[in-house]
């Protein structure tokens, strides 16, 4: 038994906002293909593996996807899904009895799902993973422009198509014999459909999705983080201290205060946004503001923490998590703080990506007591709850 696997990554990414293609896009350790390229590799029966690339992609991607334990080619594609399909095929051997079609953009694949397909399409010459709709499904209709329900289809009869899709070799080269007539499809068992042959459903896997916007790209990235599951939330600490000095000014959230003292440190010292930095990077086990932010890296010489605020944020993003609420106590014994507070939260909520609903700001005095008591220094204690990044209004920070 031969079995090629051809892994279609021809896509623009245009949907998921990115000057690089989604399958290209990092995914934990490796990239979105390689997910999907793995889960062949390392599957014991498929015997060889063609990667279809976009052609102005080819040369830069394709070395390194070549060298595996299953033996690997890349081939460039062409203009529609089906052309670099039929691309794929060419170089699948004329003896090989079962191909299997794969979207690069569906990285969880299962070795159950991928069995069922196989096994499905050696009895029956065709199979498709699919899983049941869960919703209820409307056939539309339009009147004077506007779409209408025609009817409603009944949902145990609603299969939603993913792949891998296996056929017999001669079966998959009757559809695509199809495919150069001019007809398009959304996938290839719809052109063996149209040629005639009998195409199985199994049992897909819910959890196969296929990343198509930033939403998807974002919940992926934590499950792969925390493949545990759960809501990824996230909760942690973060503490500062800074001595109060002549001819500094004094910054906290990103406020200038006027006061005769200024806080010491590399950047503009604003003590609150480097708690609020390490509780969030503490969140999402990403180190400390020392690992990113050094205060031996001339950058961050007088630098706003603002942007160090901000760019925290970015890291936290990158991780398919985002700012939930942040919680800062800062203890100062002077100057009073209040007048400023509601200023702080607004500067945080927009460095974070939130709204100041979500951050909290409360200044405390240390009653007298030891070096914050008799006003050397100032401290911050801040706490920071991170999900994941799913929501749309964050969709357009993600990449």
């Amino acid at each position: 038994m031969h079995i090629v696997a051809i892994i279609v990554a021809g896509g623009s990414g245009s949907r998921i906002r990115s000057e690089i293609p989604k399958q290209f896009l990092a995914l934990g350790d490796t990239m979105v293909l390689g997910h999907s390229l793995n889960a062949f590799d390392r599957h014991p029966r498929i015997n060889e593996i063609v990667v279809v690339l976009p052609s102005e992609l080819t040369a830069r991607y394709g070395p390194d996807l070549i060298g595996r334990r299953t033996p690997t080619r890349v081939v460039a594609g062409g203009a529609r899904r089906q052309d670099s399909v039929a691309r794929g095929f060419a170089l699948v051997p004329q003896y090989a009895d079962l191909v299997v079609v794969h979207d690069a953009a569906r990285p969880f694949v299962s070795v159950p799902v991928i069995d069922r397909t196989l096994d499905a399409a050696l009895e029956g010459g065709a199979a498709v993973a699919a899983i049941v709709s869960q919703d209820t499904v409307k056939l539309a209709d339009r009147v004077d422009g506007l779409p209408i329900v025609d009817t409603t289809l009944p949902r145990d009869t609603i299969y939603l198509a993913q792949t891998p899709q296996v056929f017999r070799r001669d079966v998959l080269e009757d559809g695509l014999a199809l495919g150069v007539t001019g007809m398009d499809v959304t996938d290839e068992a719809m052109l063996v459909e149209r040629a005639g042959h009998t195409v199985r459903l199994v049992d897909g896997d819910p959890g196969n999705v296929k990343l198509t916007t930033a939403r998807d790209l974002a919940v992926a990235r934590a499950r792969v983080q925390w493949p545990g599951g759960g809501s990824g939330m996230r909760v942690g600490i973060g503490y500062d201290l800074h001595r109060l000095v002549e001819g500094r000014p004094l910054v906290l959230g990103g406020v200038t205060i006027p006061y005769e003292f200024g806080l010491l440190g590399h950047s503009d010292a604003d003590a609150l946004c480097h708690a609020v930095v390490d509780s969030m990077l503490g969140a999402a086990a990403a180190g400390d503001i020392g690992q990113h932010f050094p205060n031996s890296d001339p950058r961050w010489k007088d630098a706003s923490s603002l942007d160090l605020l901000v760019r925290a944020s970015a890291i936290v993003r990158e991780r398919g998590l985002a700012v939930r609420n942040l919680d800062v106590v800062v203890i100062a014994e002077r100057p009073a703080l209040g007048p400023y507070l509601d200023a702080m939260r607004t500067n945080v909520a927009e460095a974070t990506g939130v709204t100041p609903a979500d951050v909290g700001i409360k200044g405390k005095t240390n009653e007298g007591v030891g070096p914050l008591g008799h006003g050397e220094a100032i401290a911050v204690h801040a706490v920071a709850q991170l999900g994941l990044a799913a929501d749309p209004a964050i969709e357009s920070l993600l990449l």
